[in-house]
């Protein structure tokens, strides 16, 4: 029997794609009993900061990544389209649902067992993925440190807060997409430039919840907004408050700075602040947030908060199929591995998935090929600088370059610019990528 440990996305996908393939499958996951600082449910794939699987655009990484995971039967995408919100050209999704639907699916299937329990050393007489998730328990990570003989790592990641809909003054706030692009399906707040120097002001002077450990690193792709506040005051305009693209009807212009705020669930009863993860204490945040024009009545749903995750250093202990390289009989899978989000860690499980069934089979370990996304991004965790390793999301740029000529770029920024280059460019990857993933999935090559 296969043991899977961790029930989240990774964990979730890992055990449906192997179920699938006719093994038999444990699941131990320690929630409900054990739980951590982030979840609070006991249900499988639970989504705890933001209900966003990044964007649909097909000539994007992440859309690439999506029809990548598509092509595979990936169940965590399909649990997530069943579930879909409106956010514009995003992929998002009611978390609750969406988890209720990934747990159904598991606890339904005839080749998996699930079994309640905190592990904190595996035996690996038998096949093990290890996906965790960032919120592994301390004994586990120490086990992982222990048979790696590598050190662990860590970086504090940050929830944003989720407002109830009817609490929003739409006399204030519109609902649009920026350029008016994929439907209007953000509630945006507008600030003048006052609304914005006094939100600031009460943001950088609030008080926030004190760090455990003062050494371990923000994450950067997912700074809490007084974190980026305190790098200058224009920083917020620029990032999470960019009014770029929105026109505010009763003014036919952008605002100062803007606040949007996604749709959170299927009912449409929850929005959350996009990009306002935050170590704000609850009380700061919602005297803070309350300042924001149209939240100045807002009911909070769930406060933000902040939790330390953790990671291994991937280029010293995995290889490109996730297989731990001195320890026979363990992969590891999710943001564990070094991956960021949830589309990358459901794609690492898939991954782990393949890789330990064509082991119990007898076949030798096969890398996805490296100019598809996925196999771009479990390239990069296997052979990045050890010294500069941190956790990667899904990106373009860890492909290999595209045939000289491929994309006739002094022609397109005649015709269409910088934008032109970029979509033409992503398009010509996801053509390469999907071909070559092709090839590699087919029947004559699957026994190499």
């Amino acid at each position: 029997m296969i043991h899977i440990i961790g029930a989240g996305l990774a964990g979730s996908e890992a055990a449906w794609q192997l179920a699938s393939r006719g093994h038999k499958v444990l699941i131990s996951e320690m929630r409900p009993h054990w739980t951590t600082p982030a979840h609070t449910t006991d249900q499988a794939a639970e989504m705890v900061c933001s209900n966003s699987f990044k964007s649909d655009d097909p000539s994007s990484a992440t859309g690439i990544l999506k029809a990548e995971l598509q092509r595979m039967d990936s169940l965590i995408l399909r649990c997530a389209e069943a579930n879909r919100v409106p956010a514009g050209t995003s992929l998002a999704v009611d978390r609750n649902a969406f988890s209720h639907t990934v747990t159904r699916a598991l606890r339904e299937h005839p080749n998996i067992q699930w079994e309640m329990a905190q592990v904190t050393s595996p035996d690996l007489n038998s096949p093990t993925i290890l996906a965790t998730g960032p919120l592994t328990t301390d004994p586990l990570a120490d086990w992982l440190s222990s048979v790696t003989g590598s050190g662990r790592l860590h970086f504090y990641d940050a929830i944003a807060p989720i407002v109830e809909r009817d609490s929003v003054d739409m006399g204030i706030a519109w609902m649009a997409a920026r350029y008016d692009k994929g439907g209007a399906d953000f509630i945006n707040c507008p600030l003048d430039k006052d609304q914005y120097e006094r939100f600031l002001d009460a943001l950088l002077s609030a008080e926030r919840v004190a760090l455990s450990d003062v050494d371990t690193p923000y994450f950067e792709a997912c700074l809490p907004i007084e974190v980026m506040a305190d790098r200058g005051r224009e920083t917020l305009r620029h990032g999470p408050m960019k009014p770029v693209g929105l026109d505010d009807p009763k003014t036919g212009r952008w605002p100062h700075a803007v606040v949007q705020l996604r749709q959170d669930t299927l009912a449409g009863e929850h929005f959350n602040l996009v990009g306002f993860q935050t170590r704000l204490k609850w009380g700061a945040q919602r005297d803070v947030f309350r300042l924001i024009p149209g939240l100045e009545q807002a009911e909070f749903a769930r406060f933000g908060s902040i939790h330390r995750n953790t990671y291994v250093q991937a280029p010293a202990i995995l290889d490109s199929t996730l297989a731990v390289k001195l320890v026979p009989n363990l992969w590891l899978a999710g943001q564990l591995s070094g991956v960021e989000g949830y589309l990358e860690s459901a794609a690492g499980g898939l991954a782990a998935a393949y890789s330990v069934d064509r082991a119990l089979k007898g076949l030798q370990a096969r890398p996805f090929p490296v100019e598809t996304v996925l196999g771009g991004l479990l390239h990069y965790l296997a052979q990045a600088s050890a010294k500069d390793f941190g956790p990667t999301n899904a990106m373009l740029g860890l492909l290999p370059p595209l045939p000289e000529g491929e994309v006739d770029i002094r022609g397109l920024k005649r015709a269409g610019g910088l934008r032109a280059v970029k979509q033409a460019k992503g398009q010509a990857h996801r053509k390469r990528s999907l071909a070559s993933l092709e090839a590699f999935l087919s029947p004559v090559n699957q026994v190499r």
